[in-house]
């Protein structure tokens, strides 16, 4: 993924002299046009007109450069740095915010790296620069930033599958649930796409031109995903003790489609939290082996990051007696190693476009808080934290009984 270049205060002053230049747009504030500013971080990452270079937002600066004279503080920074983070731009744009004294007054800048997997979309929607101004993206638009991805340097979950073709994905659920989910309803009214235009602005399969399903694809619509992914299921067992030669009392195979797999999955350990009833003072306190809510954000953890890549090993979750154990194939990815594995604020993604479908399909409301929300209901819940093991080849995550 590209890095983000960082223009020098001369550079910047001279983007801000040029009203023209669709690589710029300058706000007076962030209240007043929060939605623009989002939709204009959609725009630049999408980069239609091919610049290759990244946008820049003034926030602190007139229409015709002048400062405004806001005041930036720590509050700003942070709300614009949460643009990226806030699972509203899909897939997740290259940015960064920082404050910087220009013309002799406090302006924060917001520098948008073009994405490596156009189209990206803001609330459904896909924006793009026409000119100096915002503006949402036709049919021809999308078909150019379809191809503009096939040139990329392509994360594995957007490679394509060779031996696989169109029938092999699912219609039906891509027209009924992916897409009622994934664009706004207005985008859906325009009936001039067609269906492989729609799986390739997806990244479902490659292009309209070569509609050979991705990686994405199979995983996401896939007819029989293990198929062509044959590590693509959770492997779940339900042991009477606490070792793994101890009775094994419920065993399941879940295959499907990631969606399939994760509600499946979902359900099963349901079934296994006991829920006990408590009365303290007049009132019903209720609670659970393990809070439900645990078992999500390590599941989707789990399904999200682990690798798929040169592997047939499944996703495996065993539940002891004193403890659950979730072991995902592929060690730590990118800014993630072992010595930071699990500290708060430092993520990365081996499978971006697979973490865009959770967010689509509602799994996940935003990004970088799993681990930690798991961690506080562990505690509401009196359980242990939660504790992690992990090495190049696999990541355990140990979820221990209430004493």
């Amino acid at each position: 993924m590209n890095k983000v270049y960082r223009y020098s205060d001369e550079e910047l002053i001279k983007f801000l002299a040029d009203i023209e230049s669709d690589l710029v747009e300058r706000k007076r504030s962030f209240k007043n046009d929060a939605e623009k500013i989002r939709q204009t971080v959609c725009a630049f990452a999408n980069d239609l007109p091919g610049h290759d270079r990244p946008g820049i937002l003034f926030i602190g600066a007139e229409d015709n450069g002048e400062p405004s004279n806001i005041i930036v503080d720590d509050e700003l920074i942070l709300t614009l740095a949460d643009m990226r983070d806030d699972g509203n731009i899909l897939p997740m744009p290259v940015m960064t915010v920082e404050k910087r004294i220009l013309k002799g007054a406090n302006m924060a800048i917001v520098t948008v790296m073009p994405s490596d997997m156009p189209p990206v979309r803001y609330k459904g929607q896909i924006w793009i620069r026409v000119g100096a101004r915002r503006a949402i993206a036709h049919a021809q638009d999308e078909r150019r930033l379809n191809e503009k991805r096939r040139y990329k340097d392509l994360p594995f979950d957007l490679q394509p599958v060779p031996r696989a073709s169109i029938e092999d994905l699912s219609r039906l659920i891509f027209e009924n649930e992916y897409l009622q989910a994934a664009f706004a309803p207005d985008v859906l009214r325009e009936n001039n796409r067609s269906y492989e235009e729609r799986l390739s602005s997806c990244k479902m399969v490659v292009s309209p031109e070569d509609a050979t399903p991705t990686i994405l694809g199979i995983l996401t619509l896939g007819k029989t995903p293990q198929d062509y992914i044959p590590g693509a299921y959770i492997q779940f067992l339900r042991i009477d003790g606490n070792e793994l030669f101890d009775p094994i009392i419920d065993e399941e195979e879940i295959r499907g489609t990631v969606i399939d797999v994760i509600r499946r999955t979902e359900e099963k350990l349901k079934s296994h939290n006991r829920t006990a009833v408590s009365i303290n003072h007049g009132q019903h306190i209720v609670s659970m082996d393990y809070p439900h809510i645990t078992f999500q954000q390590i599941l989707y953890n789990a399904i999200m990051h682990r690798t798929y890549e040169g592997t047939n090993a499944p996703v495996r979750v065993y539940w002891f007696n004193d403890r659950v154990e979730f072991n995902s194939p592929g060690g730590p990815f990118g800014n993630v190693s072992i010595s930071n594995f699990s500290k708060p604020g430092i993520t990365d993604y081996r499978n971006p476009n697979i973490a865009d479908v959770f967010k689509t399909i509602g799994f996940i409301q935003r990004y970088g808080i799993g681990i930690q929300t798991a961690q506080n209901a562990m505690r509401k819940n009196g359980n242990p934290e939660l504790e992690f093991k992990c090495n190049e080849s696999m990541v355990v995550c140990i979820l221990r009984a209430k004493k």
